[in-house]
């Protein structure tokens, strides 16, 4: 059987030389007409598979995203965090440990009756208190008895994230712009958000939290802290005395950026928790829904 005269094209491998192309040389490289020269064939050809560059670049950053792991967000489940609302926006605390809260309630409720009514008003004290505190353990811990599960996905979520892009640095500026209609992209917005509103974040919350892990990584992405100084000592000398060890920076590059990344991350992780803690508490408004 006789060869064709021009390679076989397929549109994964139109967005795999696409890739290459953009790892080596970046995005302003790739056009239809440098591509098809690549592949050794026409640019008209490509336009079977791919309509536009916008839509190629979209493709070329799909590939890359798809290697996200978001599998940990499949698993959290409502009681490692519970459904905030009630009093005041997020005054009360709606479907944390309902067993829990049942239990306390009722052992509470039937001391109260057996001593009279004199002591419901502490015993409804004593309610709070214990509902609170099965509540705060729901909260929490994890099904490991370590920290939220939640907290756990996101970590393993931005590593990973991280972790891809820094392989193909060169689509990050494609990547910032947004998902778009994208389908890996998408897909991962989904399981973000489904798992952190399936642990019990409210909605909002849910997509703030997203958007602000993504901004993290991608602002991690973009560019490397420690290489940005000159290392060259004489630019500091005399001028910038609090400086006079940036010319080191550089050296340690790797080091510096992926503690800076963990800084900020541990830092992001943490103040989640207490935000958590502050609308269990009800002291944060209008964050329901």
């Amino acid at each position: 059987m006789a060869r064709p005269r021009t390679p076989l094209l397929s549109r994964d491998g139109i967005v795999a030389a696409a890739l290459a192309l953009v790892d080596a040389e970046g995005l302003e490289a790739l056009s239809t007409r440098r591509l098809a020269a690549e592949l050794g064939v026409s640019g008209p050809s490509l336009y079977n598979h791919v309509a536009t560059k916008d839509e190629l670049i979209d493709a070329v950053v799909d590939c890359v995203v798809a290697a996200v792991d978001v599998s940990a967000f499949a698993g959290l489940v409502r009681s490692d965090v519970g459904e905030l609302g009630g009093i005041g926006g997020i005054g009360g605390i709606g479907a944390i440990g309902d067993s829990h809260e049942t239990a306390a309630r009722l052992e509470v409720s039937q001391g109260a009756n057996q001593l009279g009514d004199g002591i419901r008003a502490p015993a409804n004290v004593a309610v709070n208190a214990a509902v609170n505190a099965a509540v705060n353990a729901a909260v929490t811990t994890s099904a490991t008895g370590e920290e939220p599960a939640w907290r756990e996905a996101l970590a393993t979520w931005a590593r990973s994230y991280r972790e891809v892009l820094a392989a193909h640095p060169n689509v990050v500026p494609a990547l910032a712009r947004g998902s778009g209609r994208r389908p890996a992209q998408l897909r991962i917005a989904d399981a973000v958000f489904g798992g952190l509103v399936d642990a019990g974040w409210p909605r909002r919350e849910a997509t703030s939290i997203g958007a602000l892990m993504r901004s993290l990584v991608i602002g991690s992405a973009l560019g490397s802290f420690a290489a940005g100084f000159p290392a060259d000592a004489s630019v500091y000398a005399g001028v910038y005395p609090h400086l006079n060890q940036a010319h080191l920076l550089a050296e340690h590059q790797r080091e510096i950026d992926d503690r800076a990344f963990e800084v900020g991350l541990t830092a992001v992780l943490d103040g989640l928790e207490m935000r958590l803690a502050a609308l269990r508490a009800g002291e944060l408004g209008g964050t329901r829904g």
